[in-house]
């Protein structure tokens, strides 16, 4: 299940940092740098903390795409 993220540039053009985002919206920096990296999918309710904080959509920072099943 491919969910890819722009979150690290967006964060980047906050100037904020993983432990600073991660403090923003109630997760750890590790946390962050797991989304970051497509080794985590954040729940809902975290996704929306993170679009809020960064002001735009979760469809802004996330794209989800289908796997061919052929």
């Amino acid at each position: 299940m491919p969910l890819y993220n722009h979150l690290k540039e967006h964060r980047a053009r906050l100037g904020l940092n993983q432990q600073q985002l991660g403090s923003l919206v109630g997760a750890s920096r590790q946390t962050i740098s797991l989304i970051e990296r497509g080794d985590y999918s954040p729940s809902v309710t975290l996704a929306l903390k993170i679009a809020r904080v960064c002001k735009v959509s979760v469809e802004t920072l996330f794209e989800y795409e289908e796997e061919d099943h052929e």
